[in-house]
């Protein structure tokens, strides 16, 4: 009897053991992962867009340089288009113009703007009809134009000849109106090779231009040559177009 009432007594508090053990609270749910952030993408930053100089006589070169960073395009007003991130551009305003560059990219676009002064020349004394100073620089700047070269070359093309002659006739009108008149040809090249080299081969273009222009009966005392090598582009694209518009003579008023 003893027995059975101390097995009945086990029995009784294994139960207990067991219902306690079947209202055992569940463990909480775990936390929910943090929220995945997406870094956003920078806004373009335009590190610098300046003209040098900034004031220019009509007609005469100024150089846009620009640098601009998170952008995927770049864009400059006034007839330029699209332009790498990092540049420069030769531009001949004749009049005062504002150029504004857009850097755009997946956050947005960023604005920056360059003006180029044009200089107005005092006004004349009165006089009969136009000064011939004033009509010579306005036919060098509106009637004579660049000689191109091939790549390396410095000899005037065939295809040249006819726009050599057309700038003789041109130069010849302008020295029988002003004597003291004097041209200066810029010998140009593209970017290609060492600053020493292009400055010796700009050099030689502007040289052989003289030549063939005195070879048509202008002036040579009233040419001067002076060469800028690659350091004066027109444009800064690596196209063999561009390379084609940097590789020139250029003319304009001498001192």
């Amino acid at each position: 009897m003893t027995i059975r009432r101390a097995s009945l007594a086990s029995a009784a508090a294994f139960m207990l053991v067991l219902a306690a053990g079947c209202h055992k609270k569940a463990p909480p749910p775990p936390p929910p992962p943090p929220p995945v952030v997406t870094p956003q993408a920078n806004k373009p930053t335009v590190a610098y867009f300046t003209a040098e100089p900034t004031t220019v006589s009509s007609g005469q070169p100024s150089s846009l340089r620009w640098s601009v960073t998170d952008a995927t395009s770049v864009q400059i007003d006034n007839g330029i288009g699209a332009v790498s991130p990092n540049g420069r551009r030769a531009v001949y305003p004749t009049g005062t113009t504002t150029y504004t560059l857009t850097a755009t990219g997946p956050s947005g676009s960023t604005d920056a703007q360059a003006t180029v002064t044009v200089s107005t020349p005092p006004a004349p004394a009165p006089v009969q009809g136009p000064s011939s100073a004033e009509s010579a620089a306005q036919i060098l700047a509106h009637q004579v134009q660049d000689i191109h070269f091939d790549y390396d070359k410095s000899d005037i093309r065939p295809q040249d000849q006819p726009t050599l002659q057309a700038d003789a006739n041109a130069l010849k009108t302008i020295f029988s109106m002003d004597p003291n008149f004097v041209v200066t040809i810029e010998g140009h090249c593209d970017e290609r090779g060492s600053a020493e080299y292009n400055i010796a081969l700009g050099d030689r273009r502007a040289a052989a231009t003289r030549d063939a222009l005195a070879g048509l009966g202008v002036p040579g005392d009233k040419l001067k040559t002076i060469s800028y090598g690659k350091e004066r582009p027109l444009c800064t694209d690596a196209t063999e177009d561009c390379y084609q518009r940097n590789r020139r003579a250029h003319f304009s008023a001498g001192q």
